[in-house]
């Protein structure tokens, strides 16, 4: 498997400018034509919604994967979904493939003035408020007024809409100056949630165990730290070592107990094999061997 900075292979077309984005057009226009795939005639924009979410989770594995190849794949199946709704949309006479990139190429134009136009500016941040501020003027130009959150997606994996949410209100100046606010508030809340479980109110529970979340991300932003990312590597790091557990069950005791009158092994026995996990993977890999002669 790739490292995620690997050098790419090139490309067998060796003309990247987009020119075969036509083709997928034509085809996507095929199979939606009243002698095309009967599968696809019967789509609509509400049936896809799930497969737009599972193809751009798919992207994410493959980015984190490191496989150049199987990345390919994957943003071609999320491109597929782009043209397919593209290609419902026109069908309903809203809008067509072109409308979306033609719209999507002038938002680039617009919110990117230090290069197409003659702003100036001192750094990645200067450009990040530059944007929000474009998007702010753009908002005001509508008939229907948005906010400045209107942007984030509902959608979202919670952590991921939480730092979104977080980064929108900065670039505004609503928010800590520094990590340090960001820190104290986590202590605050998890105070307040140490008093919501004493309570034994679990509405209240629910709402005060949000906070102390909403704050940890907040935290994570300001440690510069991608909270979704962080999340998915302990997730990761958990399921290693848990399936180090099981395997150790197998081998020593035939399995989980089956039935309620079997005795469950101990935490302390688990906790055994859970430290043997983290012992192994402190040690990293056990070194190659070298081949017989």
């Amino acid at each position: 498997m790739a490292r995620p900075f690997d050098p790419v292979v090139p490309p067998a077309i060796p003309d990247q400018s987009g020119q075969t984005f036509p083709r997928l057009v034509e085809l996507m226009q095929r199979l939606l034509a009243p002698d095309g795939c009967p599968w696809d005639r019967e789509q609509t924009l509400l049936s896809l919604r799930r497969y737009t979410l599972e193809e751009a989770c798919e992207v994410i594995d493959a980015i984190d994967g490191g496989d150049r190849g199987e990345l390919c794949g994957e943003l071609g199946d999320l491109l597929l979904q782009v043209v397919f709704q593209a290609e419902l949309a026109r069908a309903e006479g809203a809008f067509g493939p072109d409308d979306v990139v033609a719209a999507i190429c002038e938002k680039l134009v617009r919110r990117h003035p230090h290069v197409f136009g003659d702003a100036e500016v001192t750094g990645s941040d200067h450009v990040l408020r530059n944007w929000e501020r474009i998007k702010v003027a753009e908002r005001a130009e509508k008939p229907e007024k948005k906010g400045v959150l209107s942007g984030v997606a509902r959608s979202l994996p919670a952590l991921t809409r939480a730092q979104r949410i977080g980064e929108k209100v900065a670039r505004v100046g609503f928010d800590w100056p520094d990590a340090r606010g960001s820190r104290e508030k986590v202590t605050e809340e998890l105070a307040e949630l140490d008093e919501a479980i004493a309570s034994g109110d679990a509405d209240r529970a629910e709402a005060e165990l949000g906070d102390v979340l909403f704050a940890l991300v907040n935290l994570s932003r300001h440690a510069g730290v991608d909270a979704e990312g962080a999340l998915r590597r302990t997730i990761d790091k958990f399921t290693r070592r848990f399936d180090h557990v099981e395997a150790r069950v197998a081998e020593r005791h035939g399995g989980w107990p089956t039935s309620a009158d079997q005795d469950h092994l101990t935490l302390e026995e688990l906790d055994v094999y859970w430290d043997e996990a983290k012992r192994e993977e402190q040690a990293g890999p056990p070194p190659a061997r070298e081949p017989e002669a």
